[in-house]
């Protein structure tokens, strides 16, 4: 390989030195070379490279340009070497010349002298007759070769098959559904259930304590459920008076409206007007709400709850009432 490095000119004042040199000094028509641009001066001094766009001349184009690089000797530490590469091609064949660059610095200008370039156009021979393009050569592509550039795909579609499988045999083999087994839950008549229900609240002895205004206000819900089961009214959202005139056409002892009524507008004057009853009066209120649901509870349901034995004498029932 040839190389050729320009001319170099000195600026005393300064001591810079400029160069310029072709990797290659010959190329074959459309090929590259790289042409080097570098500029020694003083360490402290600095220098502007040639401004080049996209050609160095009419037949002579840039393809790339490096960035600058600047190198320090230790030999001289005076001293500091910037370069610069720029990647060069042609399409003219013949010599090209790359012109002079231009350098300046401290208001000086420094050049280097044009560089040769031949550029060689690619030999035909025109004696050989003008063939056509060959068409691409047939390939056998097996299944093997298929397997080779699609055996991921292969293994995912095993895997879920796989899955799939193990599902439906675990819900199919393993886990077998459990006979349902229904239990029969006998249905405890209303009036037993309220009957619990006010025993419960005799057991906490609520206005003993002081709490009236709570214990009226238990008595009348455990009366109002009963109601709605036994006459199928909406006593739990009516007013005491709403629930008695709702209840005049109902067939039932007197005796047995009278009870409801003293009870529920005792309840009322407790809640609302802050009455303090006796306790004479609070016991006279879970017995007429005893008697009230021993005397209108369903006659096809289970026996009362209190009873005379042939003695005359009160029995107890099993939800200790009597």
């Amino acid at each position: 390989m040839v190389l050729c490095l320009g001319t170099v000119y000195q600026g005393h004042a300064q001591e810079i030195k400029v160069n310029a040199r072709l990797d290659k000094t010959s190329i074959l028509l459309g090929d590259q070379t790289v042409l080097h641009l570098s500029a020694e001066l003083p360490a402290n001094g600095t220098v502007n490279f040639p401004l080049l766009a996209d050609t160095l001349s009419a037949k002579v184009q840039i393809v790339s340009a490096g960035k600058a690089d600047t190198l320090t000797d230790k030999n001289r530490p005076g001293l500091k070497l910037i370069s610069r590469s720029y990647v060069i091609t042609s399409f003219d064949p013949g010599l090209q010349m790359v012109p002079a660059l231009t350098f300046q610095s401290g208001g000086k200008t420094f050049a280097t002298e044009a560089q040769p370039l031949e550029v060689k156009a690619v030999a035909v021979d025109t004696t050989k007759a003008i063939y056509d393009i060959k068409q691409p050569l047939a390939v056998s592509y097996t299944f093997m070769d298929w397997l080779r550039d699609n055996w991921y795909w292969v293994v995912l579609g095993l895997a879920v098959l796989l899955l799939l499988f193990g599902v439906w045999y675990y819900f199919r083999k393993i886990r077998k559904p459990k006979p349902v087994v229904e239990k029969s839950v006998p249905l405890v008549p209303g009036h037993v259930i309220a009957l619990e229900q006010l025993s419960a609240l005799k057991e906490k002895k609520l206005w003993q304590q002081g709490e009236v205004k709570a214990y009226y206000s238990e008595l009348t819900d455990i009366i109002r459920v009963y109601l709605e089961k036994r006459y199928l009214i909406s006593a739990q959202e009516q007013t005491s008076e709403e629930i008695l005139s709702g209840l005049e056409a109902v067939k039932m002892p007197e005796k047995s409206r009278n009870s409801l009524k003293e009870i529920l507008l005792l309840a009322d004057l407790v809640k609302f007007a802050k009455a303090v009853p006796a306790g004479h009066e609070n016991e006279q209120s879970m017995d007429d709400a005893i008697g009230f649901i021993q005397e209108t509870r369903m006659q096809d349901q289970l026996p009362g709850i209190a009873s005379e034995n042939k003695g005359g004498n009160k029995v107890q029932d099993e939800n200790g009432l009597v």
